[in-house]
């Protein structure tokens, strides 16, 4: 049996991290099985779905390379497919029609729930031999029931959860099409998993009550169901629910801010999977390792501050030259065409920065003109070092711009001035890159334009 995995979000709000692990495992387990990965929209709910939100879905998995093998397929293009089925189940018997009215439905849970009853549908409609069904109304147009089995228990072994056992008695007859004909949420589902036989179904544990009455909809139809497995959820900071509503970044957010892709992967993994106790890992050593045997059973909570230790990691581990090609476009955005300095540059400074936006601020002092603070200037730049930086403009007028040399140059005017290098290379560092606070001066000064660096030491 070949695995065949899918992400089915729902494209009424922009997808966060929450929502894109419930992509990450299942594209993960079937990239380590050799399967298929499929994306589908669930745009069945019009009034709140938009297309900028299927465009941050798009976006967001295209960023973190989860890209599906098929798809993406949209519920509302596949209606004709979902009222062929409704129509076999009517010639089945496997479905009847309703005429209760939502007022009488909304009495009828009233009532149950003044006798502490749990809310539900009575079976009022739903046809039996030797029963007597209430007169049809006039001009009313139905909604079709599924005839949920009327006893016995649905079972699935959750490859998170565990076996889950839910009685039919606790389960009414479902409305699987509205009276104008249009599916509902959970039979487009199990229609949908049918059709592009789908394996196994890795979603949020916010889909455990929708399971059993998609099962019962599967074996109805002849089919068996898919392995379950039922991811916890995803908390914020607070310990809430992630969400839109709670504060949640869309995902395409952690993209400009300067995350990386397998930075970002790689958090994510761990916020309900482990291997052993591996912190940082490739998207590589990902795939090699995931199963469904290792998910966590407990809620994960998310953490910036983590997630940004993580990103610092990849970045330390990324080779220069691929990390210039992420910090570039961010210089271009400024203005700035970077040229080949860029990949040292990066190499200097990644080691104090956890994402390519800070990374492009401290490049972006290699550009263009900088405005050291005023508090710096007045600490640093005094008239007893003004004759070391005259001094040393002057010496790097005539040296070989690398490392070694300019080196040499401070220690010169070092050794001529009394000063001790913190007393020279703070005011430098100031007029040179705005700081004081660098990496080593030479490396910083080789990476400067040296008619720059000389102009700047001049003036100061």
């Amino acid at each position: 049996m070949k695995v065949r995995t899918r992400f089915a979000p729902s494209p009424t709000g922009f997808i966060h991290l929450g929502n894109i692990r419930s992509a990450l495992y299942p594209w993960a387990f079937a990239r380590s099985q050799g399967g298929t990965f499929i994306l589908r929209i669930e745009d069945t709910d019009v009034e709140r779905s938009s297309q900028a939100a299927v465009d941050v879905i798009l976006e967001g998995m295209a960023w973190l390379g989860l890209d599906p093998d098929e798809g993406p397929y949209y519920q509302m293009q596949r209606m004709d497919r979902y009222k062929e089925v409704v129509a076999q189940m009517r010639a089945k018997g496997l479905v009847y029609p309703c005429y209760m009215s939502v007022q009488e439905l909304d009495q009828l849970r009233e009532r149950q729930m003044a006798n502490k009853e749990k809310p539900r549908y009575d079976g009022t409609w739903r046809p039996e031999p030797g029963k007597a069904l209430p007169p049809v109304p006039e001009g009313v147009q139905p909604v079709w029931r599924f005839r949920n089995p009327a006893g016995g228990p649905v079972v699935w072994d959750d490859k998170v959860k565990g076996r889950i056992e839910i009685s039919n008695e606790e389960l009414d007859d479902l409305v699987i099409a509205r009276p104008d004909g249009t599916p509902t949420y959970n039979f487009c589902v199990v229609v949908d998993d049918i059709d592009m036989r789908i394996t196994h179904v890795i979603r949020g544990d916010d889909h455990v009550n929708n399971t059993p009455r998609q099962i019962n909809i599967f074996r109805a139809l002849g089919q068996e169901p898919p392995v379950y497995a039922h991811l916890p959820t995803v908390l914020n900071e607070q310990g809430e629910k992630m969400s839109k509503r709670n504060g949640a970044k869309p995902v395409t957010q952690f993209r400009d801010e300067g995350f990386l892709a397998d930075a970002v992967v790689n958090y994510l993994a761990r916020l309900g999977w482990s291997h052993g106790d591996d912190e940082i890992f490739s998207r590589e050593q990902f795939l090699q390792w995931f199963d469904l045997d290792h998910l966590g059973r407990s809620a994960a909570q998310f953490d910036e501050a983590k997630l940004r230790w993580v990103n610092a990691q990849h970045m330390k581990a990324m080779p220069d030259t691929q990390l210039a090609d992420l910090v570039a476009p961010r210089l271009r955005e400024r203005g700035i065409q970077p040229d080949a300095r860029l990949a040292p540059i990066c190499g200097l400074f990644k080691d104090r920065c956890d994402t390519t936006v800070a990374l492009a601020d401290w490049a972006v002092r290699f550009y263009s003109p900088v405005q050291p603070a005023a508090q710096d200037l007045d600490r640093h730049i005094t008239e007893g070092v003004r004759p070391a930086l005259s001094m040393l403009a002057k010496m790097l007028e005539g040296v070989p711009w690398e490392k070694g040399a300019i080196a040499e140059a401070i220690r010169e005017v070092l050794r001529a001035t009394g000063l001790k290098m913190p007393q020279l290379a703070m005011p430098v560092r100031v007029l040179v890159l705005g700081t004081p606070q660098t990496p080593s001066l030479d490396a910083v000064l080789e990476l400067s334009l040296r008619d720059e660096v000389v102009r700047r030491l001049s003036n100061g």
